[in-house]
This record gives structure tokens, sequence and C-alpha cells, in this order.
């Protein structure tokens, strides 16, 4: 599932990328076309993930973080569920690309996070210690975060600024979507909301920004995504990054902490 996602929305923002760069199209994809592609791979990883996990179990079973037990059954609604999650956080990431080294190095925070999660819900002893549900082969996932983690460092520092490369929509759309299946495969798609809440905050800037002005004619922020609203605040580049960046890490940890809050 994860080379899957990693494929298949990696192709997608590649086109994107490519018909920008090299066919001067500054559109890109039409947004109906990518759009309608990554709501294709979400639908088809979560199907599989739910009939994995055999219907009528636990399969649609939602956990929320500082409470022990589960507390919402989401059943045959937790595929539409996973899909908004898969393509919300693809298209979250590649929305916080839009300064040298955010997106990078928030994602290695959040990889590193997921990469200790992973390991102790694939131990049964560390699962119930934790009071955490045990999933079967997920240690399996904590070479695939820390992969993603070090390949995101290795990034990072050609795309610190000033950056010599960028990520475009070919890395944003997969990093995110990686981010999502993560969440889904180890059960924990609540606490994503904390772990990655920068690139929730900005999404919500945005969704704000269109409807405040949409409805009122007025900007809440002086530009969205939020990290633009900071920089036209008087902010240079390197501070909203690094500040970013402390909120992310600070967010990883106090996540962490709700395995042993609850």
């Amino acid at each position: 599932l994860m080379i899957i996602t990693t494929m298949w929305l990696g192709l997608i923002g590649f086109l994107d990328d490519y018909l920008k760069v090299f066919r001067g199209n500054s559109d890109g994809l039409k947004a109906i076309f990518k759009f309608s592609a990554q709501l294709v791979v979400a639908g088809a990883l979560v199907t599989v993930l739910f009939l994995y996990r055999k219907p009528g179990g636990d399969a649609g079973l939602l956990y929320f973080p500082f409470i022990k037990n589960a507390v919402l059954n989401l059943s045959w609604f937790y595929i539409p569920f996973g899909v908004i999650w898969i393509v919300g956080f693809s298209n979250a990431v590649n929305l916080t690309d839009g300064l040298d080294g955010l997106a990078s190095g928030l994602v290695t925070f959040v990889a590193l996070g997921f990469a200790l999660l992973s390991y102790l819900t694939g131990r049964p002893d560390f699962a119930e210690y934790l009071g955490i549900p045990f999933v079967e082969g997920a240690g399996e996932l904590t070479v695939a975060a820390l992969t993603l983690a070090g390949a995101s460092l290795g990034f990072l520092w050609f795309n610190a600024h000033p950056a010599k490369i960028f990520m475009g929509d070919t890395g944003s759309l997969m990093l995110g979507g990686l981010t999502g299946l993560f969440s889904l495969i180890i059960r924990k798609e609540i606490l994503l909301l904390m772990i990655g809440g920068v690139f929730v905050v900005e999404t919500l800037s945005v969704i704000i920004q269109v409807i405040s002005f949409k409805l009122t004619g007025k900007r809440v922020f002086r530009m969205a995504p939020l990290h633009h609203h900071f920089e036209l605040k008087g902010w240079n580049e390197t501070q909203v990054v690094i500040r970013f960046w402390i909120i992310g890490g600070l967010l990883v940890i106090f996540s962490l902490s709700s395995l042993k809050i609850q």
C-alpha cells in the first residue's frame, strides 16, 4: 500500500510539474483530473485496508487520543472517511510547500513520530501496556517511516533557504498521501490532526480565507496559506520556517505523550 501510494501520487504530481516546467502550462493538470486521480487511488487503498481487517470486526473502529478504547465505529463509512483523510492530507502538505524547507522539515518530524508509533503498534506487549490497538506487521512501517525521514532530511540539505531544488507536486502530494495512509494503517487517524497540526492549520487558513472572502468580501488573513500571512506581517522566510518547525516538533512530542495519558 505504501509503495502504490508513493508511485501513484508521485506520478500525479510529476505530470502536473512536467506540464508547468516543460510545457509552459502554468495551470498544470486540470484540478478535476488531479482530484479525481487522487480519489481513485485513495478509494482503492482504503477499501483494501478495510477488507483486510474483515468488516464487522474492528475494521471501522476509530480511536481518539487520550482515550484508551475505541469511541466510534464507522463501519462501512470508514471507507469514505479514509479517502477524505488521504486526499485531504495529500493536499495539505501541497499547500504548506510554499517556502524553502518548510514542508520537508515538517514531514521529517511527522515521519519520526510515526516511526516510533509504528514500532509500538506492531509490538503486542507494548501495545497492551500502552492501551493502544495492536496492528500485526505495523513494525514494518517503522522502516518506511525512517526512510521517509531520511529522504526528507537529505532533500532538506539542498532545499534549505536559498533552495537549489524544489519539491513540487511530485513530492508534496506523495508525502501528504503517505502521512494520511500511515495514520490509517496504525489506527492513529485522529492523532494525525495533532502530529500534522501545522498542515491542518495551513489548510484551514485557506478554507477560512476563501469562505470569508466569498461571503463578506473581506479577508481574515493578509494572505493564505498562513505562512504567507506572517511573511506579510514582517517575518522573513527563515523566521517563518524555523518557527513553524518548532511548533511542528512540539506537536509531535505532545502527540506522543498521549500514549501514556489516557
